[in-house]
């Protein structure tokens, strides 16, 4: 079979297409077929041995797919040949045939694209398990959402409505505030990518505070970090919830007397660890997300799509932050 993989550390120009032994599904295995594996943010790191996790080499980055169970291993109950499933694997998504624990796949339900469904886990995923677990969303809440036109940013935009929020959206382009606006967000405001000087920093947290409201952001979903996560701070509602999600733009350093003055939260997301540490309650989330997909109150944007061989493109397009929606290779 193919697979795209690293050999060495470096960027997505370093990936080569590789013909491999097909793997065997062991107990409590699928064998799948991958039809989609979606990129996200992680798969830039991974490569480079800036993420948390460093799988030894040569490895296929993905982290999620979607596609057709082929074989089930000793011991598997759940799934049978000819299932049409999603799982979340950390990496080794970027393959023709991958081995996933079964107890880390999802059946699709029928008439959800492969496409669809590989963007549905760790972007949805990651974004109901904040809102819900660690932003404690209720109706009626005003909900800021930095990088919202990004695959994390639009299913927190679609889902903070779906929840009776409402949602400002901010993004780097006017490009990108439209398609946060067809999502459902009710403000955008548009920020600029150069480096800010204090002045700045004070004027982009003024547009966030007026986009907001008077009463402020209830809760702030910080996906981009940096020079970004202190106006945001600085335009939060009394007892908000800051939710960091992600620092593409860098590890921000916050001062913590705004959280004295606003009695806030700073809280993380470590969606990963969560699915591993409670489960059951991963398994809920995942089917009310499919719910939410077919009444029609989600709908994962692919706006890309790239065949295997051109899987490093994908990242390389992602890594440069001009991505719009989730970008999925397709693997026939």
């Amino acid at each position: 079979m193919k697979a795209l993989r690293t050999h060495a550390v470096g960027g997505p120009e370093t990936l080569t297409l590789d013909e491999v032994d097909a793997p065997k599904p062991g107990a409590g295995e699928l064998l799948v077929r991958v039809k989609a594996c979606a990129i996200n943010f992680p798969d830039t790191l991974i490569i480079r041995d800036l993420y948390q996790f460093k799988p030894e080499r040569p490895f296929a980055p993905g982290g999620e797919i979607s596609g057709v169970v082929e074989e089930v291993g000793e011991g598997v109950t759940d799934f049978a040949p000819g299932d049409r499933v999603l799982a979340g694997i950390g990496h080794g998504g970027l393959v023709e045939q991958v081995t996933v624990q079964a107890g880390r796949a999802f059946k699709v339900p029928e008439g959800v694209p492969f496409e669809k469904a590989a963007s549905l886990l760790m972007t949805y995923g990651t974004t109901i398990h904040g809102l819900k677990d660690r932003g404690h969303i209720k109706e009626g809440d005003t909900v800021l959402v930095l990088g919202a036109a990004g695959g994390v940013g639009l299913s927190a935009v679609e889902l903070a409505k779906a929840y009776g929020a409402r949602v400002v959206a901010a993004v780097s382009s006017e490009e990108k505030g439209e398609v946060a606006r067809k999502a459902g967000a009710d403000e955008v405001v548009i920020y600029t990518r150069d480096e800010m000087d204090k002045a700045a920093s004070k004027d982009l947290a003024a547009k966030f505070k007026e986009a907001c409201g008077p009463n402020g952001a209830n809760i702030v979903y910080d996906i981009v970090g940096g020079q970004y996560s202190e106006p945001a701070l600085r335009s939060i509602a009394w007892e908000g919830r800051f939710l960091v999600v992600g620092f593409p733009a860098g590890i921000a350093k916050m001062p913590l007397n705004l959280t004295l003055l606003k009695s806030c939260d700073i809280c993380g997301v470590f969606w990963g660890a969560f699915t591993a540490r409670e489960p059951a309650k991963f398994r809920a989330q995942v089917a009310e997300l499919f719910d939410l997909m077919q009444a029609g109150k989600i709908d994962p944007l692919v706006s890309e799509t790239y065949p295997l061989e051109r899987g490093g493109d994908a990242i390389a397009k992602l890594d440069s932050r001009t991505a719009v929606g989730k970008l999925v290779v397709t693997i026939d």
